[in-house]
């Protein structure tokens, strides 16, 4: 099978600035340390999970809100939190951000499995992205790109949530006899890839945007495959954020992963 690889920003014909990957950086980061602060605060002070989890969730947005309205008052943005305005369909440059991806692992003492997503989208591709993994202190950014470490050699490895996986993985591991790995949220699998700890992220059942804008743009700096499970372009910013589903993986397992999903999507299997 031959896979058609998206197009990157320079063949699009849109470059986000130096100043863009370094904004989406720091305000993940800045973002992330803020969470990182509430929920010791509060865990100390005795508040349940709910409290901590939607404490974090506001506020997270409200800083992220601020930071990109000020640097780029010109921008539109879309935010999971915040109020959806639909004069971002027509605006050219969309930040597209998740303020806590894995409210459910941030509201657990201890786990340090969820993100802060922060993407520029431009003429619907992400040009310009940051996943901040704040309990480990770390952000992933498109710029300076993540340096992919080789390959681990033996089974691939595909990661997984932690409750039911989803269709696409399974058809994926069974197809390449690969091993499952469970984390939390979805900037968390998708970075477990980018990192080296996992070979494939393969994700069915649907999304929004804001929960894998960012890990894509990421993902594809430090370059790796990043597509819908049938092989089509990831493209943002439209009226319904939903995304059916989303494939990260290394180079050398995409062709044979699109072929699997292929033959479900057609029936052949």
């Amino acid at each position: 099978m031959n896979v058609v690889e998206p197009a990157l920003d320079g063949q699009t014909g849109l470059m986000a600035q130096s100043c863009d990957h370094a904004l989406a950086a720091s305000v993940a980061t800045e973002a992330g340390a803020m969470l990182v602060e509430i929920r010791e605060r509060m865990f100390n002070a005795g508040a349940g999970t709910w409290e901590v989890r939607d404490t974090g969730d506001m506020e997270a947005h409200r800083l992220i809100m601020n930071r990109l309205s000020e640097a780029r008052p010109g921008d539109a943005i879309l935010s999971e939190e915040g109020r959806d305005d639909h004069g971002r369909l027509s605006a050219e440059r969309v930040w597209i951000v998740d303020p806590l991806d894995g409210t459910r692992e941030y509201s657990e003492p201890g786990r340090s499995d969820w993100a802060v997503h922060v993407a520029l989208v431009e003429g619907g591709i992400p040009t310009a992205g940051a996943v901040a993994l704040p309990a480990v202190g770390q952000t992933l950014c498109t710029d300076p790109e993540p340096s992919l470490p080789a390959a681990s050699g033996g089974r691939p490895r595909i990661v997984v949530s932690r409750s039911r996986p989803p269709a696409a993985a399974i058809i994926v591991a069974q197809a390449l006899d690969a091993e499952l790995m469970t984390l939390g949220s979805a900037g968390a699998k998708a970075m477990a890839v980018v990192l080296g700890m996992a070979d494939i992220y393969a994700h069915s059942g649907g999304q929004y945007e804001w929960d894998n804008c960012a890990p894509v743009a990421v993902a594809r700096a430090a370059g790796l495959h990043a597509s819908r499970c049938d092989g089509s372009e990831l493209e943002y910013n439209f009226a319904d954020p939903w995304l059916p589903d989303v494939l990260i993986c290394r180079r050398e397992f995409a062709a044979d992963s699109l072929e699997a999903l292929r033959k479900v999507i057609e029936g052949e299997a």
